[in-house]
């Protein structure tokens, strides 16, 4: 009982606006997906969304990645997920999203071959997952009338990009908080823009805000400098490019850096490491997020099926398919409705189909 085909798939998704942050604007997601087949004909399928400024990933690499790692899955258990990380990690070192791809189609089989939604096979904890929505970095008005529509649609949690200005960051905060109330939850990410003189500033003039977490406020490898603004502020402090694996999340918080960790599958490689990652957490008493990148509904749903299987992922940040114009999945996969993400009821990821034009021909074939 062994993985028989390989297919991969370059795929490029366009964004409903071009999407900023501090560390650059996209106007299309480039990503890799991956479809796995079993001689005992179940199939899975699972998603790539590099990020060079934070994975060291191009679309190109996780094809050269996925080049080396194929032809070694093949006649493979897809059962021995243990086994299938050992061997990933034995043949490449890093480049995490294009194991997760091949990760989540190996969850997505198993689901299917079990009969039960991949949430229940690893967990169950809830089922449905709150989420945020993200508002990108524009002027200060404008972030306002984004904040303004997204709570008209339903969220109840807004993620506001920051890290490019100072003085035009509080602002930003300031005047969405003053045009959506006191019951709306709002998040900031500044994505390292900030050094830690900066940050303890910005979040000291932002307490009056009601703000709910600050999200990666200095360099991914500044560990003292977090700590140091962990330590000097009233907000709780989060870590995203700080932490991509298990020996991160020890690391941030032996040093006493984070009071949250924001667990992407695009960081970790997939599903299994990001439990791993979740149980470190949960030792440290560190609440976790779920995050993500530029996947579309396909990774989105693996991320929330991660999420409503584990109890310490008490924060979800799942929105990329919906800043995404072009729709990779047609049916199935996570739903949102007032600011939940619903997961479908059929096993696997229940996701039952792909858009076949944005697919195309498989680029790699192994078998």
């Amino acid at each position: 009982m062994g993985i028989e085909r390989i297919e991969v798939y370059r795929v490029s998704l366009k964004y409903r606006e071009p999407f900023r942050i501090a560390l650059g604007t996209s106007t299309q997601s480039e990503n890799i997906v991956v479809k796995i087949t079993t001689d005992f004909k179940a199939e899975g399928w699972g998603e790539a969304s590099p990020s060079f400024r934070i994975t060291g990933e191009t679309p190109e690499t996780v094809i050269e990645t996925i080049d080396k790692i194929g032809p070694k899955m093949i006649g493979m258990c897809p059962f021995r997920m243990e086994v299938i990380g050992e061997v990933m990690d034995g043949l490449v070192e890093g480049n995490s999203s294009a194991k997760a791809a091949i990760d989540t189609a190996i969850f997505d089989i198993v689901g299917k071959k079990s009969r039960k939604p991949i949430f229940k096979l690893f967990g169950g904890y809830r089922n449905e997952v709150f989420t945020d929505i993200t508002l990108s970095i524009k002027t200060p008005k404008q972030m306002v009338k984004d904040a303004v529509k997204a709570v008209r649609r339903g969220f109840k949690a807004l993620k506001v990009k920051v890290g490019v200005s100072p003085q035009q960051d509080v602002e930003r905060v300031e005047k969405i908080r003053e045009a959506v109330g006191s019951e709306i939850a709002i998040r900031t990410d500044a994505n390292q823009g900030w050094n830690v003189r900066q940050a303890i500033d910005i979040i000291r003039k932002l307490e009056s805000c009601n703000v709910e977490l600050v999200e990666q406020p200095v360099k991914a490898e500044d560990i003292k400098g977090l700590a140091r603004v962990r330590k000097n502020s009233s907000i709780p402090i989060m870590a995203d490019e700080s932490v991509h694996s298990p020996e991160d999340a020890i690391q941030a918080i032996r040093a006493e850096a984070v009071d949250l960790i924001n667990i992407k599958l695009m960081k970790t490689g997939g599903i299994w490491k990001a439990m791993k990652t979740a149980a470190i957490a949960e030792a440290g008493k560190i609440p976790c997020m779920v995050g993500c990148m530029g996947e579309s509904n396909l990774g989105i749903t693996a991320a929330t099926h991660f999420a409503a299987a584990v109890k310490n992922i008490q924060y979800a940040d799942l929105d990329s398919d919906i800043l995404l114009l072009d729709k990779l999945v047609r049916r199935g996969g996570a739903k949102v409705k007032d600011s939940k993400r619903i997961l479908p009821r059929k096993s696997g990821l229940g996701i039952t189909t792909l858009d076949s034009k944005l697919l195309g021909k498989p680029v790699k074939v192994y078998k």
